[in-house]
């Protein structure tokens, strides 16, 4: 049996985020189709359908916008079979491009937490494992010779992987959410570069698959819950101590930082014959630069 790291990124396109973050979660084989039908259920109960059908995805972006927090706030909660009611009309109209009303917009802000903070109680009671390395948002790839090889961050982050595996004896995989063919082909390729070329990555084939497996995000649901983890961790979560130190939603740190710290990975990593505590997230505040941050 193994472990699949569903693999996610955050701010990429160097926009509106605070950093820019790669990471995701590791759930065992044996918990993952239970995870998934927690999240089917889930996802009927907040919203009374399934997203697909009205052409959204389960995305952070989508769960914790600004406006869900302020629909939401509109009333006090509604009875969930009344916000399933409203939420079902909330979508409808959209669709039919009718005016929505006031309670369609609370039942919507309010499903949407409950989707969110559902979703972060599933990833706990089957075991999900948090890995995630931010970067300052806007970090440049560097020189030409650079291309061919994992950032730093990247490298950290299946660092920390390798030790987790190492800790359960189990392997793990690499499921990584599909973005651009090019730009997908040439992640693939610092990979392989990365586990054949250097000693540390080498190593890590012994317990990480260096092949990784590409999906769309918007079919698997493990993925979208990693979108969501990372999305927290960018507005949510700082390591003040190793500089990441940038502005927060309030909102999402209060009742979402929490959970990024209880799920994150906590276990030893060691190099030179040193040993030394490890956590699932990092920042990076140099990616390209020498040395360990």
């Amino acid at each position: 049996m193994s472990y699949l790291l569903f693999l996610d990124e955050s701010g990429h396109d160097h926009k509106n985020m605070p950093y820019e973050v790669r990471g995701g979660i590791a759930i065992h084989a044996r918990a993952l189709w239970a995870f998934v039908q927690g999240m089917q259920r889930l996802e009927l109960d907040s919203f009374g359908c399934q997203l697909h059908q009205f052409r959204k995805e389960l995305k952070g972006s989508t769960l914790l916008d600004r406006k869900r927090f302020k629909f939401a706030d509109q009333d006090q909660p509604m009875e969930p079979e009344s916000r399933r009611k409203h939420c079902r009309g909330f979508f409808t109209k959209n669709l039919q491009h009718k005016r929505l009303k006031r309670e369609e917009f609370t039942a919507y802000g309010q499903a949407c937490l409950v989707m969110a903070r559902g979703i972060f109680q599933l990833l706990h009671q089957h075991d999900a494992v948090l890995f995630a390395a931010a970067i300052p948002r806007g970090t440049r790839q560097g020189n030409a010779v650079l291309l061919d090889y994992l950032r730093k961050d990247q490298v950290f982050l299946l660092e920390r992987y390798f030790y987790f595996l190492e800790e359960k004896r189990e392997h793990g995989l690499l499921v990584v959410d599909e973005v651009e063919k090019v730009a997908d082909r040439k992640f693939v390729r610092r990979l392989e570069a990365y586990f054949t070329l250097t000693a540390p990555g080498r190593e890590r084939t012994v317990w990480i698959v260096p092949s990784p497996f590409f999906v769309a995000s918007d079919m698997i649901y493990p993925m979208q819950a990693a979108d969501l983890c990372i999305y927290c961790i960018n507005w949510g979560f700082r390591l003040p101590t190793q500089g990441m130190a940038a502005d927060m939603r309030k909102e999402i740190a209060k009742e979402f930082g929490p959970w990024m710290n209880r799920l994150q990975f906590r276990g030893q990593g060691y190099r030179d014959g040193n040993v030394f505590a490890t956590y699932g997230i990092c920042f990076v505040p140099n990616p390209h630069g020498p040395g360990r941050a």
